[in-house]
């Protein structure tokens, strides 16, 4: 249940509320709405009920995720990058793994000439097969670190599991939950207890309520500090794309959450010659932000080279991308000055 309280006597009714449900249920808050978790209209008060402006029973499980409980954009604030809302596209980008201190700081280079205002890279990497490239580890975060902080950026990077949390916590601005361990319950709580955003990514076989739902996750222990990434899934044509760049997930899940959504072409499509349309196409369907992988010569990358963009490549793929979203800000405020009068 979502109760939106009257305005005048909201903290007061929220008080209440607090203290007759607290220690028997859930109890979230967001402004003047609270949601409790398997608490019915007959269950409230008669004061109660007179300080409710409305009361939500039809709503999502994953509740504290919700437009229900939380109708405003979430904006992320770090140090260099504001993400969500209305702040305009974020652009995060790197190589897949950082392979040595001296590329990942070319490749910070390029990412910034670009645009972006997060550096991306790997330092311990699932794989599929046990015999690739794992990444350099401890060593790897501290270069990414280096290459983030000369280039006036912030840092974002996968943590693999609970044991590796705490020593990537001490380098990285954002922690990202690969798609793998979307439904990777404890490390999911384990995140959600930390004070620092986490971008989901959508796992290669999960539909968006499975998403929404491991986000939920992460809120519950406390962190509202998320990002979802849409970064394809599994489709049975695989012979021309890795996975299914699910576009038309992002304008529902724009409508569903409040959550700011970043997309990921270059795992979505696995061919470096698609990544460029899918962002524009992410783009124009309404994502907060892009990351892709870039590398100057990806047939000699130590991961993901077929889908990593040369820089000249990704200069003119962000310079478009750029470009569409101030052309789509510019036609959404005049439609709104046109609805206002």
């Amino acid at each position: 249940m979502i109760i939106v309280l009257k305005e005048a006597t909201a903290k007061q009714t929220m008080q209440t509320l607090k203290n007759h449900f607290e220690g028997t249920t859930d109890v979230f808050t967001h402004n003047n709405r609270i949601a409790l978790n398997k608490v019915k209209p007959e269950q409230l008060t008669d004061e109660e009920k007179a300080g409710a402006e409305e009361i939500i029973m039809n709503h999502p499980a994953a509740v504290q995720g919700s437009r229900e409980f939380h109708p405003e954009d979430t904006v992320i604030k770090l140090r260099h990058t504001t993400i969500g809302g209305d702040t305009g596209l974020t652009m995060m980008s790197g190589p897949c793994s950082v392979e040595s201190e001296e590329h990942v700081k070319a490749m910070a280079s390029v990412a910034k000439e670009g645009g972006a205002t997060v550096l991306r890279g790997g330092a311990f990497k699932p794989r599929t097969s046990p015999y690739t490239f794992q990444g350099l580890g401890v060593d790897g975060l501290k270069y990414l670190r280096e290459a983030a902080d000369e280039q006036g950026m912030d840092m974002i990077t996968e943590v693999m599991d609970e044991e590796h949390l705490d020593v990537v916590l001490e380098y990285t601005d954002v922690l990202q939950i690969g798609a793998r361990n979307m439904q990777n319950f404890s490390l999911l709580k384990a995140v959600g207890k930390v004070d620092k955003p986490v971008l989901l990514k959508r796992g290669m076989s999960a539909s968006i309520d499975d998403l929404l739902n491991a986000a939920e996750y992460i809120a519950a222990g406390g962190n509202h500090q998320i990002i979802l990434s849409e970064r394809g899934i599994r489709s049975f044509d695989s012979k021309y794309t890795r996975n299914l760049f699910d576009v038309s997930a992002m304008p529902v899940l724009k409508k569903l959450t409040h959550y700011p959504l970043i997309a990921d072409p270059s795992h979505a499509e696995g061919h470096w010659d698609l990544v460029t349309p899918m962002a524009l196409s992410a783009v124009a369907a309404g994502a907060d932000g892009i990351v892709v992988e870039i590398h100057d010569n990806p047939e000699k990358a130590l991961s993901d080279g077929p889908q990593a963009l040369k820089p000249d490549t990704y200069l003119e793929m962000t310079r478009k991308a750029f470009a569409l979203a101030d052309t789509l800000q510019e036609l959404n405020m005049g439609k709104e000055a046109v609805i206002n009068g």
